[in-house]
């Protein structure tokens, strides 16, 4: 993947310092060069040949320097998804690989995906608003126990959620993906069977990419064929759910649902979302934790390995052009 008998920039949203294990600077033809998405570039962007994306800057900034780096090779995000680069892949030269996180965020999604459902079922938003108030509500809540769980989006993140819902005795566990396939743990099914299995789900939990085929995913239909008093998890992106859809859904009182990532992003003051019933908000925190940035630097490392050794990068997701 890399330039032949010349030097390569390589921009970096961590100091490349604080990594472990990177090709030595020179000796692997390789230049580092910080950028955590500032006003300056730190190099002219037409010598970078391998771009690690800023995590969570937003896609104005991840494709800011893009149209200039006509040298480019990978690209490199820290996120699952890759949506926020999308717009700036038109820009690029032919050839450039685009490559995900996976690996990064699978173990922390899935901590969160089991949070926000054990939160949402067992009423913890209602117990600290009445710590709070200094009131005791006591009674009976629905456990994880015995429900009925179906996952949209059957990828690594995916997977990571069905391993630790493992131990909470759930009836069953569903999986869809794009196309069918076997597993270790069972069947998955396709997409186009995801309407004859959501009125039997208890939760359902989107972890899929946004995509133009997932956008909207779970709009006013998908949402209509979930069973009275389903949970919806949506540790995805946001647009994968039509929000005024599910408002209309919630403010029945049909349904109750656990967002982690919304349309729009950031929720503004004053959004019905923020106060909608059966509605618990986390601000996309499903990656943001201390097991974070240990991985980052691992992947980043291995994939500069493989840069510098003129190896093909591991995540690959697709080639521009």
């Amino acid at each position: 993947m890399r330039l032949a008998n010349t030097t390569a920039d390589v921009w970096l949203p961590i100091p490349a310092d604080e990594i472990e294990d990177l090709p030595e600077p020179g000796a692997s033809g390789l230049n580092y060069r910080f950028w955590d998405g500032g006003p300056e570039f730190p190099a002219d962007p037409a010598h970078c040949a391998f771009y690690v994306v800023p995590y969570m800057k937003g896609s104005e900034i991840a494709v800011r320097p893009l149209a200039a780096m006509t040298s480019l090779r990978v690209v490199q995000t820290l996120s699952a998804g890759i949506d926020h680069v999308t717009p700036g892949i038109d820009s690029l030269p032919p050839g450039v690989a685009v490559c995900n996180a996976k690996g990064v965020h699978e173990a922390s999604t899935a901590e969160l995906t089991l949070a926000l459902i054990l939160a949402s079922l067992r009423g913890i938003p209602g117990f600290v608003r009445g710590q709070d108030a200094e009131e005791w509500r006591a009674g009976f809540y629905p456990a994880l126990a015995d429900k009925s769980v179906l996952i949209v989006g059957y990828g690594s993140i995916g997977a990571a959620i069905e391993d630790r819902l493992a131990p909470f005795e759930c009836a069953r566990v569903s999986r869809v993906a794009r196309s069918a396939r076997t597993t270790a743990r069972g069947e998955v099914h396709p997409l186009t069977e995801l309407p004859a299995l959501l009125p039997d789900a208890d939760v359902v939990v989107l972890s899929t990419p946004l995509t133009p085929a997932t956008r909207h995913l779970a709009d006013a239909g998908f949402l209509g064929r979930m069973k009275d008093g389903a949970l919806l998890v949506n540790v995805a992106r946001g647009p994968v759910v039509d929000t005024a859809a599910l408002l209309k859904e919630v403010e029945s009182g049909r349904i109750t649902a656990a967002l982690d990532v919304t349309d729009p992003e950031p929720l503004p003051a004053g959004h019905p979302l923020w106060h909608a019933p059966g509605v618990l908000i986390s601000p996309h925190v499903g990656g943001s934790t201390s097991a974070f940035m240990p991985r980052a630097k691992r992947l980043i490392a291995g994939q500069l390995r493989r840069f510098a050794a003129g190896e093909e990068p591991a995540n690959f997701l697709l080639t521009t052009g």
